[in-house]
């Protein structure tokens, strides 16, 4: 995985930057510090072994898996967890004020661009030594995600996941659709499900973040993994044809597109899809957290983003999550020492018992048990020449979030976009830097 970071120290105004978030308003938003705080260099002032753990897996699924995670590591190490969990979304947008207050020893976060910046501002904890004991675990690949800009290491991958259409193959077998290939067949078929009074694409953008996944496909397809990753770093400008291109292609989609995506979450939409009132929806395979009836999980497939123009379908989004120290965390052993077991099979194993939707990252986790839509998600990252992580994990994150994230809400919205202002946004955001 080919990520490039800004070596270039942080400054404190850039980081408060990121506060703001489109959609979702700042009032409102929980303080994640409020409710726990890191535990001292003994792991707990009674003397025994103790950690808090900050986590934003809020949703039923995963939120078991991860206390499944949690117990295991306790039964093995007779430590004490205090679990603080809390809605995903306010998590993400209030982690500057988390991580300058009293955070949690670990916390669940995600690889690339996004732990990056965090660790070059100094807020994390480098975990070299956790490294030592679980390197072995991990591809090159993953290794290069989980290190900081200091070349040092501060991230645990626990699984990723990867972002295609998922569609119901029985419902796709009645009604004759074929899976297309190329973009003008994605056009043709959307076509021919809205003349079936069907709503082509499940699309949800309530929570600013999901259609940040079509823009990267369609640019990836368009202009090129490597242009992804320079436009995230803001080493080509959005003042361009080649960037213009992507919302020009887009706007074919927008009839296609579920007409109540900006008051929908993912969640909303997940549940469309299942019920047969959406074709095809675009989405991290965690959508299928969302289909409890075991008949419905069954008949999920997915294919990936058809191509364009460059490069076929060789790149792939699929990002990392995983865990992270708090600067403080890192003076606790038993902090590091559950992010060492969070490297290991098995955990990993204990995580994927519960939640069946992402991808264990460690090498010598169990894959008996995968699924056929499991098999087709690993391969599916197995096989692209490129991964990127995400747009808001790639790039800026006052950039993501403040700027490109509104955007995309505005154009979903009316089909307009202006690139020269996106320029000018992002060459402030960057040189501020």
């Amino acid at each position: 995985m080919d990520i490039e970071v800004p070596s270039r120290p942080l400054d404190r105004r850039t980081l408060l930057k990121t506060l703001g978030v489109g959609a979702v308003g700042l009032a409102g938003i929980p303080l994640l510090s409020a409710c726990t705080g890191g535990s001292g260099p003994s792991g707990g002032s009674g003397g025994g072994k103790s950690l808090t753990f900050g986590s934003s897996a809020s949703d039923d699924v995963p939120k078991r898996a991860y206390q499944a995670v949690v117990d295991a590591f306790q039964k093995k190490t007779g430590a004490t967890v205090a679990t603080n969990v809390v809605p995903h979304n306010d998590f993400q947008n209030k982690i500057n004020s988390y991580l300058q207050g009293s955070p949690d020893d670990a916390f669940t976060w995600f690889a690339g661009y996004r732990m990056q910046y965090y660790a070059g501002k100094g807020l994390l904890a480098p975990i070299d030594d956790v490294w030592q004991q679980i390197g072995g675990n991990y591809s090159d690949a993953l290794k290069k995600a989980s290190t900081g800009p200091d070349g040092k290491m501060y991230f645990v991958p626990n699984y990723n996941y990867p972002w295609g259409f998922f569609y119901r193959k029985s419902f796709w077998a009645e009604k004759g659709y074929t899976v297309p290939k190329t973009f003008d067949e994605l056009k043709t078929l959307a076509a021919k499900m809205k003349s079936d009074g069907i709503i082509p694409i499940g699309f949800a953008d309530k929570d600013v973040w999901p259609a940040m996944g079509t823009f990267d496909y369609i640019n990836m397809r368009l202009n090129g993994y490597q242009f992804h990753l320079d436009l995230c770093a803001h080493k080509e400008s959005w003042n361009q044809p080649k960037v213009q291109a992507i919302f020009d292609t887009w706007k074919a989609l927008l009839p296609y597109h579920d007409p109540a995506a900006l008051g929908q979450t993912w969640q909303d939409a997940a549940q469309l899809l299942g019920q047969k009132k959406t074709g095809m929806y675009l989405l991290g395979s965690f959508v299928t957290q969302q289909f409890t009836d075991a008949a419905v999980l069954a008949d999920i497939d997915f294919f990936p983003f058809p191509s364009i123009a460059v490069e076929g379908q060789d790149a792939i989004e699929a990002p990392i999550d995983g865990l992270l120290l708090s600067k403080k965390g890192g003076q606790n052993q038993t902090a590091k020492d559950f992010l060492a077991f969070m490297g290991t099979p098995e955990a990993q194993n204990a995580y994927y018992a519960v939640d069946t939707s992402n991808i264990a990252t460690a090498k010598g986790s169990d894959t008996s048990k995968f699924t056929a839509l499991n098999k087709k998600c690993a391969d599916a990252i197995a096989n692209a020449k490129s991964i990127s992580q995400f747009f808001d994990r790639d790039a800026l994150p006052a950039m993501a979030n403040n700027v490109l994230g509104p955007a995309l809400q505005s154009f979903i919205k009316d089909g307009t976009v202006d690139v020269k202002n996106l320029e000018s946004q992002a060459a402030a955001l960057y040189a501020a830097q």
